[in-house]
């Protein structure tokens, strides 16, 4: 009797962990188009701090929360724990609808930032469980490509709906329903380890391999694991990185829509295709990235193979920003701006996959201890745009201050990427038999 073919359960996680980073992206971005429509205007008339403040609220609770939302799934389950956290930020989608005050929106920012901020790392250590090293960059790609899907078509859908739909309020809720759809089918679809799958038969699971019997880090041991990662020099040069990236990238998602409309003289409908169309090229970049990463593992070794992507990311996306500086037109900057997103996404699967390198038992965790430090810099750039803009004589002045901004610190990404080393784990790790052994 032949042997049964491998299942394809670990395709189907993919797929959904996809879903889930479409709908974490569409409601992420749908808010820098809401707030410049002109619905909104008339009902929640804002100054251009407060816009900074409600645009950086999110990444300030997003990344004050990645650890705390990472050590939870690593504790009580990523299948549990990341159904929770669609159902919460879709709840709260719904719930910014109602609103109807600067207060109130950043209350609704600052919360579902907290509950979007367990989303990428619970989503990295199910990979970790359910994917081969040689093949984690490329599912990673997968699943980042899902989110920038969502944020590539966040612009366009979203002015499309406040327009068709009559008011800002009303995408929300549809956003919120959706969401609500997807928690339910990851509900369905995933579990914690391929063993626990029902469906996932012998041969899968031996094609997979056997992942670590890993424990969980008990609450007793969280300093003990927040001491490990304060102590790894790779994981502190992964963090900075990421802070950095995100100071080159959030722009693209928070003001460029807005410089567009008030620089260029662009049209909402207008500037949202276009942000779309530069956004579009992360997608790319995510798939190339994944397929670079492996590859790159496997041509020089683990060490180089994982830094040389991020560090080749930030040296192209920094000189299209710089390049920025050249164009006149507003086609001109969004060309730039597509190689700007392509660039910085490309560098993104191999982020993914040191964080899950160097994890351990406490992967969820470390991918959340980057992404803190990487939305902090997010949410500071979104704030600090408005005082750039400022320090030139005119608006255009000003912008060319942000552009040397973000292009500077994607230049230093890339130098700093070069120290990371992903042969070193941050914590000990589990054998397969559920022994433990040093790193």
């Amino acid at each position: 009797m032949s042997a049964a073919a491998p299942t394809n359960v670990r395709h189907r996680i993919i797929a959904v962990s996809m879903l889930m980073a479409f709908i974490l992206y569409l409601d992420r971005i749908c808010m820098a188009f809401i707030l410049k429509s002109a619905s909104f205007q008339a009902d929640v008339p804002l100054t251009k701090e407060e816009l900074g403040r409600v645009l950086g609220a999110f990444f300030l609770s997003y990344a004050l929360f990645q650890v705390p939302a990472g050590w939870a799934s690593d504790r009580f389950g990523a299948r549990k724990m990341l159904t929770i956290y669609i159902l919460l930020w879709s709840v709260l989608t719904g719930l910014t609808g109602l609103v109807s005050s600067f207060a109130g929106l950043l209350v609704m920012r600052l919360l579902f930032g907290a509950a979007q901020a367990g989303a990428y790392p619970t989503s990295g250590a199910v990979i970790r469980r359910w994917i081969p090293l040689t093949s984690r960059a490329k599912s990673s790609s997968m699943v980042a490509f899902g989110g920038r899907l969502g944020g590539t078509l966040a612009p366009f859908v979203t002015a499309w709906m406040v327009i068709n739909l009559g008011h800002w309020r009303r995408p929300l809720w549809v956003d919120c329903a959706i969401g609500l759809l997807i928690a339910a089918l990851y509900w369905h679809i995933v579990r914690d380890r391929p063993e626990e799958h029902p469906d996932c038969n012998d041969a899968e699971r031996a094609l997979i391999g056997q992942p670590p019997v890993e424990q969980p880090i008990p609450t007793r041991e969280l300093l003990a694991m927040l001491g490990a990662f304060c102590r790894s020099r790779s994981l502190w040069l992964n963090a900075a990185g990421q802070m950095l990236v995100n100071v080159g990238w959030v722009f693209l998602v928070t003001w460029l829509p807005i410089y567009l409309k008030e620089q260029k003289g662009v049209e909402d409908v207008s500037s949202g295709r276009m942000v779309s169309f530069a956004l579009a090229f992360g997608m790319v970049g995510q798939l190339v990235g994944g397929v670079l990463a492996d590859w790159s593992v496997r041509r020089f070794g683990l060490r180089w193979g994982r830094v040389l992507p991020m560090s080749a990311s930030g040296f192209l996306a920094g000189s299209a920003y710089l390049a920025c500086l050249q164009m006149d037109t507003a086609w001109g900057v969004i060309a730039c701006c597509c190689v700007v997103s392509f660039a910085v996404d490309m560098g993104n699967p191999a982020i993914w996959a040191f964080m899950q390198d160097v994890g351990g038992r406490a992967t969820a965790a470390a991918f959340g201890w980057g992404n803190m430090w990487g939305n902090l810099g997010a949410s500071a750039m979104s704030m600090l745009v408005p005082e750039l803009m400022k320090m030139g004589p005119t608006g255009e002045a000003g912008q060319r201050i942000v552009f040397f901004v973000c292009a500077g610190a994607l230049f230093l990404h890339s130098l700093l990427a070069l120290g990371q080393d992903a042969t070193k784990p941050v914590l000990k790790q589990a054998t397969p038999s559920g022994g433990v052994k040093s790193a």
